[in-house]
């Protein structure tokens, strides 16, 4: 039976990080869908991104680790997620560490180690940094 895989995130500025945990979600199954959070979804979080919800999801969705991209559009959708598209396992990076623990209760819950010394902040902050020494 297939096993399949959910996990959620903005996915801004691609990194080695982002590649390393889609990898590590994916290994875990045999299906791995990414809740990929809307330019809506962004700004209720006060969430700046560089890219649109559109070209981050044609990036994901070029992904060999990633075999479907869905909008993440609120915060209570992942229950119905889960349920919707018969999720086995959630995961997410360990900086969430037991934020997400009520959905043990629909499903096995898995908490990913992140990449060490990469950030989409300290990207974006490497980026800003960049810009203003050449202005």
């Amino acid at each position: 039976m297939k096993k399949i895989v959910i996990t959620y995130g903005t996915y801004d500025l691609l990194h080695v990080g982002h590649i390393n945990l889609l990898k590590r979600a994916r290994d875990l199954g045999d299906y791995l869908i990414v809740g990929l959070s809307t330019d809506e979804f962004n700004r209720m979080k006060n969430k700046d991104c560089f890219l649109p919800y559109v070209q981050r999801k044609a990036v994901l969705e070029t992904i060999r680790y990633v075999d479907e991209v869905i909008p993440e559009e609120n915060w209570e959708q992942k229950v119905a997620d889960i349920k919707n598209k018969k999720i086995d396992i959630f995961v997410m990076g360990n900086d969430w560490e037991g934020k997400f623990d009520e959905l043990k209760k629909c499903c096995e819950v898995v908490y990913l180690e992140r990449t060490p010394d990469i950030s989409t902040t300290c990207l974006k902050e490497n980026i800003i940094d960049k810009v203003k020494k050449l202005i």
